[in-house]
Order: C-alpha cells, then sequence, then structure tokens
C-alpha cells in the first residue's frame, strides 16, 4: 500500500485515534472547553472508521492488481509517508496546557469579565473565588465587596522581574483563543517557586495594582496570608 491515498488513510487514523484518546482520558480539557467530550469521540470515531474503509479499499486494490506492480516497487520509499511521524506524535504525545510563556505574552483578559454590578460574597472564611472574580471585583468594583474577606483561589506563577502574577487562562472555546487574566501577589510565596508552578493562595484584597506590560490593563494584586503548591488541575482553564 503506497501513494497518498495511503498516507492519507494513516493520518486519518492516527488523529482519529489521537481524539478518542484525548477525550476518553480527559486530557482534552487542555485544549476545549469542558462538556465536549463525547463530541470529540464521535469525531474521532467517524475518522477512525472513513480511514479503515479507505485502507480497506486499497488493500483490496493491491490484491487484485498482483505481484507484478509490488515486485515492480518493491525498496523504493514514498516521501509522503514522513507526514505521518507528526500525527503520531499526537497520538502518542499529548501536549501540555498552555502556561507562563503564553500568558506572558498575553495581556490580562478583564474585558472578560464585564462591568455589571457585583453581588456581595458567599459566606464562608474564606470563600473560594476564581481569578478572574477576583480580579474584576478588585478594578471594576475598586474591591468594595472583597473588603474584610479572605478569599482562595488557585492558579500558575508567571515572573516578571522581581514579580509575581498568579494566573489562569481564560477559554471562549478552545485554546486558540485563551488569554491570561493575572493577579499580583503582595507578601511572601514559598521560597524558590518557579514560572509554572501551581499555587493556592489565601489573602485579603489590596488596592495595588500594575500596568500589565502588553496591554497596559490593570493588574490587581493580594495580600497573600498563606500559599502552598498544588498540583495542577485538571481543568486548568476557566471559562
Amino acid at each position: 500500500m503506497t501513494g497518498r491515498g495511503g498516507v492519507q488513510s494513516v493520518v486519518l487514523l492516527l488523529i482519529g485515534g489521537a481524539l478518542i484518546r484525548t477525550a476518553w482520558t480527559g486530557t482534552y480539557v487542555r485544549y476545549v472547553k469542558p462538556g465536549l467530550q463525547w463530541y470529540l469521540i464521535v469525531a474521532g470515531a467517524v475518522l477512525v472508521l472513513v480511514a479503515a474503509v479507505n485502507l480497506a479499499r486499497l488493500f483490496g486494490t493491491a490484491a487484485r492488481t498482483g505481484h507484478e506492480e509490488h515486485g515492480h516497487e518493491h525498496g523504493r520509499f514514498e516521501p509522503s509517508w514522513l507526514v505521518v511521524a507528526p500525527a503520531l506524535v499526537l497520538l502518542l504525545v499529548a501536549p501540555p496546557a498552555l502556561g507562563s510563556y503564553a500568558a506572558s505574552h498575553g495581556g490580562t483578559a478583564l474585558a472578560a469579565a464585564g462591568t455589571s454590578d457585583f453581588p456581595p460574597l458567599p459566606d464562608g472564611d474564606p470563600v473560594r473565588v476564581s481569578l478572574l472574580e477576583y480580579a474584576a471585583r478588585s478594578v471594576f468594583d475598586e474591591g468594595r465587596t472583597l473588603q474584610g474577606r479572605n478569599v482562595t483561589m488557585s492558579g500558575f506563577i508567571v515572573i516578571d522581574g522581581d514579580r509575581r502574577y498568579l494566573t489562569r487562562m481564560i477559554i471562549t472555546c478552545c485554546a486558540a483563543d485563551a488569554r491570561p487574566v493575572k493577579v499580583g501577589l503582595a507578601g511572601d510565596v514559598p521560597p524558590g517557586t518557579a514560572a509554572d508552578t501551581w499555587l493556592e493562595v489565601t489573602g485579603t484584597y489590596t488596592p495595588r495594582t500594575d500596568p500589565d506590560p502588553i496591554d497596559g490593563e490593570p493588574i490587581p494584586y493580594v495580600a497573600v496570608g498563606s500559599a502552598h503548591a498544588i498540583p495542577a488541575p485538571k481543568q486548568p482553564y476557566e471559562t
């Protein structure tokens, strides 16, 4: 089985298998919004089915033509098979979620929060909030609903000089449209904390802000009370 048709079929087979694998194992949330698992499984199954039908047809054609043509092409390398390598890598190695490199090259995504009125935080001490909610309440509500409250949030570290930003990527559809939301850490963080380290931080509101070096939007800060390293969550993005 040689030629473009065979290459296309194998590529379809590998991509379909990769879709099924990433959806089934849950790693699909590194690339798209949660809730799309079964769409990816169905799409992968369709690709695998199409590839299987094409391969069966190609093998059938090769069997009917006999050994004459096969012997004529024996030992010949088909360069188009090189395109199979990237698809094979996609099947075997799941790329990681976006991290500090992508975040440091994107402006903070506060516009995604809107500027509507903010209700009081729910009961609890501390109360868990997303980074986007904390940033929006800090900037658009000037911290009024955060005053006197302890909040807990999590994200990965982005380093900019001597500043440490707790960061999450916000997605609308998939990783291709991801933008970071950043909250500066005022106070002590675990020593030696490197970029991309995931932290859970508990702290209180502080009016300090920095202009984002990418788009000039304000990056609010949280006064850190405690912080500790955590494993990267299964769902790394906020939506």
